[in-house]
Parts: structure tokens; sequence; C-alpha cells
């Protein structure tokens, strides 16, 4: 039975990936799981330099979910190719960067500096955090932006590219389109809601940056199906992410078309769900006689 996936010419041991804001910088969880069993880690998004982020509140529970305005507080990408990346690399950890930028040009020189650096397996890059008010959004909610900052990156590295798209677009399929167009590798998504929780006794939003990003279980069915029209639009691959706590649900994505998915929030929950997923994923594959998770990829019969 063989759990592994491909993801343009990066191979990866399983279809699992930690991913960025909700597992730290990975190495936090060294002590917790071998992270080389781990398909990849995304490490929490970088810029050129450090970052403080939006003041407290910055997290807020929902129904089955939370919003959050961290506001992409970050060690900046000296300090983590410094710090961070030697500890990942002793770990065998598979290294997704999770790139960020104000402008195309930091976008650029940040995936430079990591593509200079051994250890770095895949560049994702944030154009869709919804709640900094300058970069990231600005460009993935405009093709043209899309498209610019990809094509920008392309140029500089050989590794990977991966675009991480907004589900806060009418047509997300179209900007998997432009991403593909630009040179990227293969496509992630979704990023969380823009979202607002208000406080009725005070009548002002619980959270200090007024609206936020809404992850969790409460989206998945919206990502399932923005996953299933971008797999469908183009041919290089789909990462597929939102509000995954289980098996059933990691395998929602993969029938949907996505040939890797992230786990994020459930992180918060259960640190360790990564066994959990491994093992179902195989007792599936065992039911169902299958000996390859590319058996499942894009299985979805719509004709129902």
């Amino acid at each position: 039975m063989d759990l592994s996936v491909q993801i343009g010419r990066l191979r990866l041991v399983n279809p699992f990936i930690a991913a960025s804001g909700c597992f730290g910088y990975g190495v936090e969880y060294a002590g917790l799981l071998d992270l080389a069993s781990l398909g990849g880690v995304c490490v929490k998004g970088l810029f050129l330099n450090e970052r403080e982020g939006h003041p407290p509140q910055r997290i807020v529970e929902t129904p089955a979910g939370m919003i959050n305005a961290i506001g992409l507080q970050g060690v900046g990408v000296h300090r983590f190719v410094e710090e961070y990346l030697p500890p990942l690399r002793a770990a065998g950890a598979t290294v997704f960067v999770n790139v960020c930028g104000t402008s195309i040009d930091e976008y650029a020189e940040v995936s430079r500096i990591l593509s200079d650096h051994e250890g770095v397996a895949a560049i994702e890059l944030n154009i869709s955090c919804p709640n900094i008010k300058e970069g990231g959004i600005q460009f993935g909610c405009s093709l043209a932006g899309t498209h610019d900052v990809v094509s920008a990156v392309r140029k500089v590295t050989t590794l990977p590219v991966i675009p991480k798209l907004t589900p806060n677009v009418t047509a997300p399929a179209s900007f998997a389109r432009a991403a593909e167009e630009a040179g990227a590798d293969a496509v992630s998504l979704v990023n969380t809601f823009l979202a607002l929780a208000i406080d009725v006794e005070t009548r002002r939003p619980k959270i200090s940056n007024g609206m936020g990003g809404l992850s969790g279980p409460a989206i998945r069915p919206i990502a399932v199906r923005m996953t299933y029209e971008c797999a469908s639009a183009v041919k290089i691959p789909v990462i597929g992410m939102g509000g995954i706590t289980s098996i059933g649900d990691a395998l929602e994505f993969l029938i949907a078309g996505a040939s890797a998915v992230q786990v994020g929030t459930a992180n918060f929950v259960n640190p360790l769900i990564w066994n959990d997923l491994r093992t179902g994923l195989a007792d599936y594959m065992t039911r169902h006689q299958l000996s390859s998770v590319s058996q499942i990829v894009g299985t979805l019969d719509m004709k129902r």
C-alpha cells in the first residue's frame, strides 16, 4: 500500500500537510511527533522582516470554528533560515514555507533568499490572508495580481511554487488558472473566510482588527466545493484545506480532486491527529482494495 503523493516533482510520504499558521514553525511540535512522518510542514508566514501582528484580542471561538486576526506575526525570513530551518532539516521534515509580502518585490526577495538554503522543499505564496490591510489579499483578489506575483517568484526560484488562493472571490477557479498560466507548480486552497463576531454588550467587534478569518469545520463544505471547481479547471495539482478534523473530511477533499490536504485548526484541538489520519487512510484503502492514493484523487461522481 502506497500512501505517498506527487505534487509536481515533489514526492510526499503521505498527503497530510500541517497548514501554515496553525503549526507554528514546526519545531514547537518536534517533541510530540516525528515531523518526518508528515507529508509536509507548512510553516508560519514570513515577510522579509519581523512583524508584530495585531494586538489582542486576536482569536475568538465561533460555532464549529474560530475567527483569527493574528496579523501575520512572524520572525522574518532571516531569523527563520538561521534559527528554525536547521532543526527542521535535522528532523527530516518536508518544509513548505509560507511567503508573505506587501509588494511583488518582497514576495520575490523572500523566495530568493529561501532558495539559497538547503531544507526548503516548496514555497507557498500567501496571497490570500484576509486579516491584514496591506499586501496579501490585494494580490489574491485580482487575477492580474495573482499572475504577477506568481510570475515574479517563478523567475527567482527553482523550488515548487504553490500560491494559496482566497475563497473571498466569486470564481476561485479563474484564479487557479491565472496561477497555472504564470508558472505555478500547484495551488492550495482555501484560506480563511472574511468574518465578523460582535460583542453584543459593548456593540464592538470581539477582535481588535474588527474582522478576521473564519476557519474550522463550518467552512468545510464550501472549501470542498471550491477545491472541486479548481481541480476541474487546472492540470496542476491542488492541495485542499478547510475544516478537516477526521479522515472522512480529508477524503472528501481527495475525492473532490485534491492531491494532498492541509490540516490547520484541528491542531488546536488534537495536535496528534496525524497518526489518526494515516491509519484512517490505510484502513479506507484496505476496505476499498486500493493500492495508491492516486486511485482516490478526483473520483467524485457528480452524475447522481
